[in-house]
């Protein structure tokens, strides 16, 4: 759920474009999962059912994360719950997510953090600011980043030129133009020495010297001498299924967590692995391989998506359908559009650009008029 008065987080009125974002939010469960629904472009939410949760009345509306989402009341965002209810204290130009009970917000260019009940727990006051981990949040203040407590005080002065996440106790933090690691005191127990850092995950961090990454342990020590390149629009040393991918050269490879090069770079694309599979694409047709980098599914499809719930969507003859982990099209392509499966339903595009959600047998539960 991140919604913001801005073009690259609303939803767009073209239906691939709304099913990109619906596809690449970061969707989390509620006890009763919904489904945001299109109807003479209003929006609402269904069950899994297909049953209508929320009536289409809104503009524009997220989707559901960590117990709520957000709508578009005139120009401003405001929080709804899984129940139709609105929070109206106050209306924003951003809501983030949940992260650790509180949700980024911004008034105007001043940013701060609200509560479940929708109250601004921490008043927006700060140039800038990033979701709470492990009870700590960077924000910008006076031009300078530091760490704020979640009653609102600096547990790290705003001392740091920028600063990332807290992971296992260790933030990537800059300081006189190069990056390191600080704990939760403040103290750099990795010295800045990096171009860039990004914060751990699990055992491993990413950083980068002469537009290159490698990724380094909790030591400090060099996993894997930085070798990789950046490609805009795509994510660099971000695990999925406990592999990244690693571009060099022109070709896609993949990584581990170990800090092996798992996959040598050799496919001209390579998307994130899911239930143990990864698409590639090879002289223009998809596939897929598995984590010894072997191909599990003969590349012969116009385009593919990643695995979720155990199918994926692929394109053939400019229509999209899904297979299996077998690669066996279990639903025909018939699609003009379609998003991963998630809670027991896609949601896909069909004819003249109507909305539909499916089942995993291809079954419509719900269809827009």
């Amino acid at each position: 759920m991140v919604c913001a008065m801005l073009p690259t987080f609303g939803v767009n009125e073209n239906p691939e474009h709304a099913l990109t974002f619906a596809a690449h939010s970061n969707i989390c469960s509620v006890k009763k999962p919904l489904f945001k629904i299109r109807e003479k472009g209003y929006y609402g939410f269904i069950n899994a059912e297909g049953e209508v949760e929320i009536e289409p009345q809104y503009l524009e509306a997220g989707d559901f994360y960590n117990g709520f989402a957000c709508v578009r009341l005139n120009d401003r965002w405001v929080l709804i719950d899984a129940l139709g209810r609105l929070y109206l204290r106050r209306a924003y130009r951003f809501i983030g997510s949940f992260e650790e009970d509180l949700a980024r917000v911004q008034v105007v260019q001043a940013w701060g953090f609200i509560d479940r009940r929708g109250r601004e727990a921490i008043v927006p006051r700060f140039e800038d600011a990033r979701d709470f981990h492990e009870g700590l949040a960077a924000v910008r203040f006076n031009e300078r980043t530091g760490f704020l407590h979640v009653n609102g005080e600096f547990s790290i002065p705003p001392t740091l030129e920028a600063a990332g996440d807290f992971n296992k106790g260790l933030a990537p933090a800059a300081r006189d133009g190069r990056w390191g690691f600080i704990d939760r005191q403040g103290k750099f127990v990795l010295p800045a020495q990096w171009d860039i850092a990004q914060s751990f995950q699990n055992e491993v961090a990413v950083v980068a010297e002469k537009g290159r990454w490698g990724l380094i342990d909790r030591n400090g020590r060099i996993l894997l001498e930085p070798q990789f390149e950046f490609v805009k629009g795509h994510s660099h040393g971000e695990f999925f299924d406990g592999m990244a991918l690693a571009f060099r050269d022109g070709k896609y490879g993949l990584v581990d967590q170990n800090g092996r090069l798992a996959v040598e770079p050799m496919f001209d694309l390579a998307g994130d692995f899911g239930e143990g599979l990864a698409l590639v694409e090879i002289n223009g047709a998809f596939g897929y391989i598995d984590r010894a980098g072997k191909l599990a599914i003969m590349p012969k499809f116009e385009d593919a998506g990643v695995f979720s719930e155990g199918l994926a969507q692929v394109r053939s003859n400019g229509h999209w359908g899904y297979i299996n982990t077998e690669g066996h099209i279990v639903i025909p392509a018939a699609y003009e559009a379609a998003t991963p499966f998630r809670d027991g339903l896609a949601l896909v595009v069909a004819g003249g650009g109507k909305w539909q959600y499916i089942d995993r047998f291809g079954g419509v539960v719900w269809r827009e008029l």
